[in-house]
């Protein structure tokens, strides 16, 4: 007997829910009660009156099982909208970094190159060490990181994916 395997894809989801207490606990909850796992979450208030808020999922899986989350997701009372970014067309993801790195002499001079190279901004320097902000999507950041290890890097704060559908119409 073999059992087939199906390939995992990463989406990015939107949700549309309502900014109140516990609504957060009760989407994370839905992923961690079936097993489905949440590469990046994010947070944002989106309406004037602080009544909704968007909130942008990175998973993977099969397509069944994103139809699935997708399905479990639009249940939920505090959702209004799902939107899969990935399936519904071309759109934007961008995430931002904190790399914190540190070294002198010819290492910091490679890592101010570097962080020239990938449009990394210094927002605070010493000394002894430098905090590059960068922005742009998950493989820009990644390997940005990858070189940074090589002179010095020290601690890495990441805020997690976030993504809107281009055009002029809402997601």
């Amino acid at each position: 007997m073999h059992i087939k395997q199906e390939i995992s894809e990463r989406h990015v989801l939107t949700l549309t829910v309502d900014n109140e207490a516990g609504t957060l606990a009760r989407i994370a909850g839905m992923f961690t009660s079936r097993g489905y796992n949440i590469d990046s979450l994010t947070v944002a208030d989106i309406s004037e009156d602080h009544t909704t808020s968007r909130i942008t999922i990175v998973t993977k899986g099969p397509p069944p099982v994103i139809d699935q989350i997708i399905a479990q997701c639009e249940r939920l009372v505090p959702v209004h909208k799902v939107t899969d970014l990935t399936e519904a067309g071309p759109h934007v993801e961008r995430e931002l970094a904190l790399v914190k790195v540190s070294g002198a002499g010819d290492q910091r001079v490679e890592a101010m190159r570097l962080a020239d190279i990938y449009r990394a901004r210094v927002i605070d320097a010493t000394v002894n060490s430098f905090i590059f902000e960068i922005t742009g999507g998950p493989e820009k950041i990644d390997t940005f990181v990858t070189l940074m290890r090589e002179v010095g890097l020290v601690e890495i704060g990441r805020t997690g994916i976030v993504g809107l559908m281009r055009g002029s119409e809402a997601s």
